[in-house]
């Protein structure tokens, strides 16, 4: 499905109405004007009601999302000093930004409060940098910035975990007969016809070409990369305007990583070679992809930093614990804590993205600060093999609790907010 076949503008049915009107006095129809007014529109709303209904919802819309005298736009200045990441948590009741039953699109497997997740504390968490303002989301400022644009999250499950978040913070402005969501292979598509935009998810876990790239079967006990091949995927994110990548969870089975040989037929001739190489090797090829294949006038491009799991609690000092299961505090003191985060990958991810020439990679750093939210997983409220943990499985976190994937709305929204600063503020990238 082409990415333009989407913004197609609807049949002109409009015209069908006045047709009919001058078909009738054109033949002498001599019934009085008001009578052929209020019978033509009569037959209108029969006919063309849900385009009248779409015409009206959708000019209301755009008098309250971009001309309404309330709306005053967010200030998004965010100091070339400033480092979003390092800050605090603080509690906020304003929060969330949206609500998880509004949320149309949203997942069973992030719908926490929906599969039976008893509090929402961990929703109500503001991320606040020590030394400037982290500006608040605004969906209508970015819903105009993405006007004509493509945004495209690249990745895996943790990406598309954000990828959801940004739906459900862009959504409140779109009006809710005017939503979709489209699948297309590795793509998940949400519209934003009036605006000729979208918001896109691409599936690609470990960027390069891989054998597991299919998203519905790629649960592989031997995983195999291509590490200097990304052409197959690259080919559906051209014509992106904003791409956003992410590749950490998948490179944490092993610490050797399989890679297919030069030249080989099949996925059973290959090598291994160590996890910091592999990874090295392949956030190469991706940002020399980026570095001559992109405009650096009208491109954009991030990576988003590693996203921490929580699966020990005797990490965090809690012997009683069950990995992440019925936490409901943050980590507050991080002294001495480790979470088990691999910080040699962090390092060559923050290298790699700052050596493109041509065209600017901004390393958006998440991970210390989703380091201490071990409250925000998904737990036991969620879903496996496509279903929601049964009574019996949830009673078991220590072999179900996703302790990877985090509820929504929560954590992922603030890693959205910090894309929102860092995009509208057009903040430099910063030297490494």
């Amino acid at each position: 499905m082409s990415w333009k076949s989407l913004f197609r503008p609807p049949p002109e049915s409009s015209f069908a109405a006045a047709n009919l009107a001058g078909s009738y006095l054109r033949k002498g129809g001599k019934l009085p004007v008001l009578v052929v007014v209020v019978s033509v529109f009569i037959f209108a709303a029969v006919m063309y009601g849900e385009d009248m209904r779409s015409l009206a919802e959708y000019s209301w819309w755009r008098y309250k999302a971009v001309y309404a005298a309330d709306y005053i736009p967010s200030d998004v200045s965010v100091p070339e000093t400033c480092d979003l990441s390092d800050g605090d948590w603080v509690f906020d009741e304003s929060y969330p930004p949206y609500r998880e039953d509004s949320c149309e699109f949203l997942s069973k497997q992030v719908s926490c409060l929906q599969n039976g997740r008893p509090e929402s504390k961990y929703q109500k968490w503001r991320w606040q940098p020590k030394n400037c303002s982290l500006p608040r989301f605004d969906a209508r400022r970015m819903l105009e910035w993405l006007r004509g644009k493509r945004m495209l999250f690249v990745g895996d499950s943790i990406n598309r975990n954000q990828w959801e978040s940004m739906v459900c913070l862009m959504q409140m402005v779109v009006p809710r007969g005017r939503r979709s969501r489209i699948v297309d292979g590795s793509r998940m598509i949400f519209p934003i016809k009036e605006y000729r935009a979208s918001i896109e998810f691409y599936w690609a876990p470990f960027l390069v070409e891989s054998n597991s790239d299919a998203p519905e079967f790629h649960s592989i006990p031997v995983r195999i990369i291509n590490p200097d091949t990304v052409e197959k995927h690259a080919v559906h994110w051209k014509g992106a305007d904003v791409l956003v990548f992410n590749s950490y969870i998948w490179w944490m089975n092993d610490p050797q990583m399989k890679v297919l040989r030069p030249g080989a037929k099949n996925w059973t001739e290959h090598d291994e070679i160590g996890r910091e190489e592999a990874y090295e090797r392949v956030l190469r090829t991706v940002f020399d992809w980026v570095d001559q294949s992109l405009n650096p006038n009208t491109s954009s491009v991030f990576f988003m930093s590693m996203s921490p799991l929580h699966g020990s609690a005797m990490d965090w000092g809690n012997p009683d614990g069950i990995k992440c299961a019925k936490e409901t505090e943050l980590i507050w003191n991080m002294t001495g804590v480790q979470v088990g985060t691999e910080m040699n990958l962090w390092a060559l991810a923050r290298e790699v993205t700052g050596s493109t020439v041509h065209v600017p990679v901004t390393f958006i750093d998440i991970t210390a600060m989703s380091e201490r939210r071990k409250d925000a997983h998904t737990s036991v409220y969620t879903m496996q093999q496509g279903k929601l943990l049964t009574p019996e499985q949830k009673a078991n976190p220590a072999k179900f609790a996703d302790c990877l994937h985090w509820c929504v709305p929560g954590l992922p929204d603030t890693w959205n907010q910090l894309l929102f600063a860092e995009i509208l503020s057009r903040r430099p990238r910063q030297p490494h």
